[in-house]
């Protein structure tokens, strides 16, 4: 390819509203282009990008054994009705109606219609196991797309759906693509982890993300530098301490606290280490008749210590709260304890409270906590003797960086990431509500176990510049670069010797499948540089009259700080081994 035929669109400065790194760099290097919130065209640049990343994901879905086909971004809202997520999925779902006012959506994922595609084709066990996917636009209507195409509103993903007769089939199916994830995320050349990941009301512990590492990932990764362990931050577990909970050696004592209303101020005002203190957060859950209305509330205290974070996912595990919770009302709080929050604790409350205690508190001795009163809090709290021992006690909180790893080899770490990547075990949830089923050896009919496996397509270009940048641009991995080589000729206009050796090179480069362009543009050699170094091509070669004077070419990879030298004659070589490399 020749840079005179293609669009090279590069600009100097970002757009105001470019807000990270791959924003600014994709926008710069002429790769989007905006053409409403969250929605972006895709210029021939980032399309090269887009389409390698597709090959690569293709090439490893077939060879796992997975059949592609091609469902609509259109869909009829009967499907979604009878699943239920007509109502369920809220205003991201965009809600359509064609001339004859019958209802459609534009699909943001394609569970119902391959369900569909599966109860009408996949009659027999005979015909199971099935893996079918696609690679299609998809739409969610955000209510803030923000981050370019990190978080855009119209995407591409690949999604997949296996349909299998029984669990262990199911777990099968979910491991051979749990592998090819690797295998795919292996060959784009970034830095990943596989964590585990919260399976939500499907229970059970079939759910990884796969997560680019990058500092300005929205995603918290926990992970055990010593061990395989990893996990999003929502499943990764807070073990409780070791050993028997030491003996209390501090009288209860109301000690005024006047003004301070958090857990920092309380313990920078008595002059003790905030893991001293304890917090109260108050939860509500509802009990509803058969028309949604309220007929009972039940008031919920949760203890946590004083410099740790509630994990919601975690809390909604909790006996009582699984059914779905809320955050008290002032009001609430105020009835059950006679007072705002702030100052609120375990210890005479106005009215019961269901106290859940996490695994930390629980083994904490000569506490501190709100005493239920304006400017008071009580010091030297210790169970069983100024309250009873919790009933009832459960990992509530995030970890943090130290905290023992639940393998038992060794401190928790964490890091950024972006979640490209993401496989799930669904079970029976859309089988059994579109009653999708096949006959089994008997002829009698049993529900299909399903599992959906997604990557985001147009996201990961976002995220491999997040991971893969300097300040003169992109630095793409090989695999996905728009263009592997490019070849940099100076006065390739006024020099017969540099357009043959130019031409030369692209055109063996070509012969031997190499994705090169050559820049025939007759820019000026620092605009030319500061181009690819922003579009981030890997390698470059600059030819110049003065180094084939001397038979040599310049070879320097984006990441290099200085050209090598290279023999003209040795270059192809050269250049094949370093691309193998």
């Amino acid at each position: 390819m020749k840079a005179s035929q293609f669009l090279v669109s590069t600009l100097k400065e970002a757009p105001a509203d470019a807000e990270v790194v791959s924003h600014q760099l994709m926008t710069r290097a002429g790769m989007i282009k905006k053409l409403g919130a969250g929605i972006y065209t895709w210029m021939p640049m980032g399309l090269r990008v887009v389409r390698k990343i597709e090959a690569i994901v293709r090439e490893e879905m077939n060879r796992a054994g997975a059949v592609e086909l091609l469902m609509p971004v259109v869909q009829p809202a009967e499907f979604w009705q009878e699943t239920g997520r007509w109502d369920k999925m809220g205003p991201e779902l965009m809600r359509v109606k064609d001339r004859h006012d019958r209802d459609y959506i534009i699909q943001p994922t394609s569970e119902e219609v391959v369900t569909d595609v599966a109860r009408q084709e996949l009659r027999s066990y005979k015909l199971l196991p099935k893996n079918l996917y696609h690679i299609q636009t998809k739409f969610r209507d955000e209510r803030r797309p923000r981050f370019g195409v990190m978080r855009s509103r119209e995407f591409i993903m690949k999604d997949a759906y296996s349909f299998d007769r029984d669990v262990p089939a199911a777990k099968a199916s979910y491991q051979i693509m749990a592998k090819a994830y690797r295998a795919i995320f292996d060959r784009f050349g970034l830095r990943y982890r596989a964590v585990a990941a919260d399976s939500g009301a499907i229970g059970g512990d079939l759910s990884e993300e796969f997560q680019v590492i990058a500092k300005t990932g929205e995603d918290a990764i926990v992970f055990c530098p010593n061990s395989d362990y990893a996990a999003n931050m929502e499943k990764a577990e807070a073990l409780a301490p070791q050993g028997e909970r030491k003996s209390g050696v501090t009288t209860l004592v109301k000690t005024p606290t006047p003004g301070k209303s958090t857990c920092a101020d309380v313990a920078a005002l008595l002059n003790v280490p905030l893991q001293s203190t304890v917090k109260s957060l108050v939860l509500a859950t509802d009990e509803t008749n058969d028309k949604g209305e309220i007929v009972k509330s039940h008031v919920w205290l949760l203890l946590l210590r004083g410099d740790h974070d509630m994990n919601e996912i975690k809390a909604a595990k909790v006996a009582g709260l699984d059914k779905g919770f809320r955050f008290a009302t002032v009001a609430e709080i105020v009835d059950h304890f006679g007072t705002k929050p702030g100052y609120l604790g375990p210890i005479g409350t106005k009215k019961p409270v269901n106290i859940v205690a996490d695994r930390e508190v629980a083994a904490m001795t000569d506490w501190i906590c709100g005493a239920n009163e304006e400017d008071f809090h009580y010091t030297g709290v210790n169970w069983g003797r100024d309250l009873p021992e919790p009933v009832s006690v459960a990992d509530l909180r995030n970890v943090v960086e130290g905290d023992a790893s639940p393998d038992g080899k060794g401190p928790l770490a964490i890091e950024r990431g972006i979640e490209v990547g993401h496989v799930f075990y669904l079970g029976t949830k859309y089988s059994a509500a579109m009653n999708a089923t096949f006959l089994d050896e008997n002829g009698k009919p049993q529900l299909m176990e399903m599992g959906c496996y997604g990557i985001g397509i147009t996201r990961l270009p976002a995220a491999a510049i997040e991971q893969n940048h300097d300040e003169r641009g992109i630095i793409w991995p090989d695999a996905i670069a728009p263009f592997t080589v490019v070849v940099c000729p100076i006065g390739m206009d006024r020099s017969v010797e540099v357009k043959a050796m130019a031409e030369k090179l692209h055109d063996e480069l070509s012969a031997c499948g190499i994705d090169v362009l050559l820049d025939d543009r007759g820019e000026r050699p620092g605009a030319m540089f500061a181009d690819w170094e922003l579009v981030g091509v890997p390698h470059r070669v600059v030819i110049s009259d003065r180094g084939l004077k001397e038979g040599q070419l310049e070879y320097q990879h984006r990441r290099d700080a200085a050209a090598t030298k290279v023999a003209a004659a040795e270059v192809l070589g050269f250049l094949k081994s370093r691309l193998q490399a």
